[in-house]
């Protein structure tokens, strides 16, 4: 083989994602981002599709993909042709199962899983997972959100805020995992545990979705906790481990969203071509000027290079699922390199695309205003671009802080 290539069965898949996509999304992602609205029912024909189902096994109705199959990389396909049409639909998948479902799936108790996979997997029901605070984002093991267990009545009280949510207070949203401090280690640092909070819980509130720049048709909230009770069953994984837990959940979330920024790259390039095809000025088309063209050509390399390292790291992702392949660290640096990669050309991406549509690009009848808003949170969610470079810096062996 002279180039990394996907499977007949992959290529199919993403043709399949990509049709359901162009038919079922794509005529209405205007009118859904310019009124904010949450497309519960389009949400569940994805999961119709088995699109939140592809890295669970069947025991909970997922797709029960072996490793040989390339799960991982079949969500990535799904999410970057997703992402193409509309990154807000695109996170809402991406965040539906790294971070609601992987969760529980990874770390949970097989009476947790029975009681909340079946209908995450189907994507009849959404999950959040609450990590960032106002004063904890990059730095996690700052949490303030506090959970004290009650002897008495063998509950976790949990205390606190979460903001930047996704998926967690949608019509349709049946849990968030929540990261919390619930004592002290022996080395005098904050103990981080993870608890599963139901919607609907007696002091958990999930508070008015917020004015974003982008990602209109996305749910996202702040949340609130006061006095909020669950039994000390809903502890998620080992006391303790919530650290590492949410850590190694959001190396695999760098790969999904450096397939989300492909999807968005795609978008730019292919608006572009058709636009400076079409876009007639001193008496021919502006993609015969230089100025145009090589802006266009740009483009195209941004999307191939970010293109071949993320689906290089998905590979090694399903590798590692299949008990061989390369070790976590080689995978950290992997999933690092794609996501900063692919996350900054994103956001040149739509600039570009912008700045070729000209003033028309500065409207929002054109797709390129909503692909510039959008753009930016990719260089921030899932660990900014900052922490991506320092992660890379460790992974060479820097001593960077």
């Amino acid at each position: 083989m002279t180039q990394f290539e996907l499977s007949r069965e992959h290529e199919e898949f993403r043709r399949t994602v990509r049709d359901f996509a162009d038919a079922t999304i794509r005529p209405h992602v205007a009118e859904w981002d310019k009124a904010h609205h949450f497309p519960t029912d389009v949400v569940q024909k994805m999961g119709d599709l088995g699109l939140f189902g592809l890295t669970s096994p069947e025991e909970y109705g997922g797709a029960g993909l072996d490793a040989e199959d390339g799960p991982f990389t079949s969500l990535c396909l799904a999410i970057e042709e997703l992402g193409r049409v509309d990154q807000s639909i695109g996170i809402t998948l991406e965040a539906g199962v790294g971070l609601g479902i992987n969760p529980i799936l990874t770390y949970g108790t097989e009476e947790q899983k029975q009681a909340w996979l079946p209908d995450l997997v189907a994507g009849q029901r959404l999950a959040g997972f609450g990590l960032t605070e106002p004063g904890a984002g990059s730095d996690a093991g700052a949490t303030k959100t506090k959970a004290e267990t009650d002897a008495a009545s063998g509950e976790w009280v949990i205390n606190g805020s979460k903001q930047f949510i996704t998926n967690s207070g949608s019509a349709i949203t049946s849990l968030v995992t929540v990261t919390a401090r619930t004592g002290v280690s022996d080395s005098g640092k904050p103990e981080i545990s993870t608890i599963v909070v139901p919607s609907g819980t007696p002091g958990f509130t999930a508070e008015a979705a917020y004015d974003k720049l982008g990602w209109h048709i996305s749910d996202t909230h702040p949340l609130t906790f006061v006095d909020c009770r669950v039994p000390e069953g809903n502890l998620l994984g080992e006391r303790g481990r919530g650290y590492a837990q949410f850590l190694a959940t959001l190396d695999d979330g760098r790969v999904a969203i450096a397939a989300l920024a492909v999807g968005l790259l795609q978008a730019c390039v292919d608006v572009c071509v058709e636009y400076s095809l079409d876009r007639q000025t001193m008496g021919g088309p502006i993609g015969r000027k230089q100025g145009v063209a090589f802006q266009i050509a740009d483009l195209e390399v941004m999307l191939h290079a970010s293109r071949l390292l993320t689906y290089r790291a998905a590979a090694m992702k399903d590798a590692m699922l299949g008990g061989g392949g390369p070790s976590v660290k080689e995978f950290k640096q992997a999933a690092s390199v794609a996501k900063l990669y692919s996350s900054e050309s994103a956001v040149t991406a739509t600039r570009i695309a912008t700045q070729v549509f000209g003033g028309y690009g500065f409207m929002e009848e054109y797709p390129v205003a909503r692909f510039y808003r959008d753009a930016k949170i990719l260089e921030i969610g899932e660990g900014t671009s900052e922490v991506q470079r320092m992660l890379i810096a460790r992974g060479l062996g820097l001593p960077v802080e």
